[in-house]
């Protein structure tokens, strides 16, 4: 069974040391990140906020994996425990 229990600050955390994004702002307890191609090429950028909170929920946990890029939730969800 895939864990989907993690909190904002785990998630935060790996996209940005293993998934190459880059904190942009902070609004409240909401991170923003951002995503460009490593080459530079005319791949569009990614952006993704992230809650801060203790527990992310299932639903928003799905968008954030959706919108860094994510082909498979449950492999995006093994992918943030390996690397927390």
């Amino acid at each position: 069974m895939v864990t989907r229990d993690f909190s904002g600050y785990d998630v935060m955390k790996v996209l940005v040391n293993k998934g190459n994004f880059e904190r942009t702002r902070v609004r409240g307890d909401h991170v923003r990140l951002e995503w460009v191609h490593p080459d530079g090429s005319d791949v569009e950028t990614r952006h993704v906020t992230v809650p801060l909170h203790d527990r992310v929920r299932v639903g928003t946990l799905r968008q954030i994996a959706e919108n860094a890029g994510a082909k498979e939730f449950d492999a995006f969800c093994r992918w943030v425990d390996r690397n927390r």
